[in-house]
């Protein structure tokens, strides 16, 4: 599979955030690398994210980060190649320093293909969706919800995850048509530069 074919399979995954906060969503640019059949190319993606916080918190006291992302549409072709489907989504979310998990749902979404979950791994916040998400179709994945007991003293900061190829915040794998046959294609990714979220002043 030639490295041309291998760049457009970074354009499958279009994951927009929004939410029903007050504040302007930012753009996300993350750092892709796609690999298949030995070969890997690196390109970029942006995504729009917004989330919502407090502003403030009392010490030791406890608050919620809700991400509510928008509908979005799977491409049906990708650099001339069908895609089949996506599958194996994955998205990590931090928990912020000056903070303690307390727990995390999902509600909503449509399209997934299968049911989406949400869980703490490590020190990160993982929604992930088996799909598959057929090429073409339509889909909206859930809100997610997330419960943090504050520090005593400080700021939370909410951001993405992912700070390198070798520990990135996004991956999933593209199906795609290559001569007739299925190829997966996994890709993986991270937020370069990788902005605040959401600021709430512990105080």
């Amino acid at each position: 599979m030639k490295l041309a074919g291998i760049a457009s399979l970074v354009l499958v995954p279009m994951l927009m955030f929004a939410t029903n906060a007050s504040a302007a969503p930012q753009t996300i640019t993350y750092k892709l690398r796609a690999s298949a059949a030995g070969q890997s190319s690196d390109f970029t993606l942006d995504q729009g994210v917004d989330a919502s916080a407090p502003a403030s918190v009392a010490p030791n006291g406890t608050l919620k980060v809700t991400i509510d992302p928008a509908p979005n549409k799977i491409p049906a072709e990708a650099g001339g190649r069908q895609v089949r489907e996506i599958k194996g989504l994955a998205l990590k979310l931090p928990v912020p320093g000056n903070s303690k998990f307390q727990s995390a749902s999902l509600s909503g979404g449509a399209g997934l293909g299968g049911t989406p979950t949400i869980a703490l791994q490590g020190n990160d916040v993982v929604l992930s969706v088996p799909g598959p998400i057929k090429g073409g179709a339509d889909f909206e994945l859930p809100t997610v919800t997330i419960n943090l007991q504050a520090g005593g003293t400080g700021t939370i900061t909410t951001k993405l995850g992912g700070t390198s190829y070798d520990a990135p915040g996004l991956t999933f794998t593209a199906v795609v048509t290559v001569i007739g046959f299925p190829i997966d294609a996994a890709a993986k990714g991270y937020p370069d530069p990788s902005p605040v979220l959401t600021t709430t002043t512990i105080g």
